[in-house]
C-alpha cells in the first residue's frame, strides 16, 4: 500500500516534491501514476515521478499522465536498455521539451 502525506507546497520550505513508490524501484514496470498524479495536483512545487521505469512509454506516461515535472530513472540506464540520447530524442519526438545538449 503507497501513502503520501503532503501539504500545498511552498510554506513547508520543500523546493520538490519525488513520487516515489518504494517497491516499485528496480522492476521497471512502469510508475504509478495514480499517485504521481494525486501528488501533482495536489502541491505547487515541481514533482519528480520515480520509482518503475522500464519502457519510453513510461516515463511519457509518467511527464503527461502523471502530470510529473521529470521523471528519475536509473535501470534503464544501468543495464543500457536505452541510452539517455534516445529517451531525449523520443520525448522531443512525443512533443515535450526536452534539453538535448
Amino acid at each position: 500500500m503507497t501513502q503520501w502525506n503532503g501539504r500545498k507546497g511552498g510554506f513547508t520550505g520543500r523546493r520538490r516534491d519525488i513520487a516515489d513508490k518504494l517497491d516499485a524501484d528496480g522492476q521497471k514496470e512502469g510508475y504509478d501514476l495514480e499517485l504521481t498524479r494525486t501528488i501533482s495536483e495536489s502541491v505547487t512545487v515541481p514533482v519528480i515521478a520515480s520509482g518503475g521505469a522500464g519502457s519510453l512509454e513510461h516515463l511519457h506516461d509518467a511527464l503527461v499522465l502523471g502530470k510529473a515535472d521529470a521523471v528519475l530513472a536509473a535501470s534503464i540506464f544501468h543495464y543500457r536498455t536505452f541510452s539517455i540520447r534516445q529517451v531525449k530524442e523520443y520525448l522531443a519526438k512525443k512533443g515535450l521539451l526536452v534539453r538535448m545538449g
